[in-house]
């Protein structure tokens, strides 16, 4: 992508062994590249009550997994989070080494260089 430019509802192939398309839901390329090359990945979820939130977090981690086998740690995928998430959900996505910026908080977007 060149710089500046964005993305939305992308595919992205991924996987080593048997590549798939993983559907992200918003690639964002800083106006200053990073040294990887590769735009800045963004899953938006939204969440109306805490029970629905533990379908999704596998979900997000087996994304980051084929991601990274096959563009390296220095992808950037982070959660954009509307709604209720508790510190389990949180902590797992944590635990897989996914960020995440809150939707009252889009202004945290700068530190990705966004």
């Amino acid at each position: 992508m060149r710089e500046g430019t964005y993305a939305l509802r992308a595919n992205v192939m991924a996987g080593i062994n048997k590549p798939v398309n993983i559907p992200v839901d918003v690639l964002i390329q800083p106006k200053t590249l990073r040294e990887s090359g590769l735009p800045v990945l963004i899953e938006c979820k939204s969440v109306g009550d805490y029970a629905n939130t533990n379908k999704r977090r596998k979900e997000e981690a087996q994304k980051v997994r084929q991601l990274r086998e096959s563009y390296g740690n220095g992808i950037e995928f982070v959660l954009f989070l509307c709604g209720y998430f508790d510190s389990g959900y949180l902590g797992y996505e944590a635990a897989e080494g996914i960020d995440w910026i809150w939707e009252h908080r889009i202004e945290d977007m700068r530190e990705l260089g966004l």
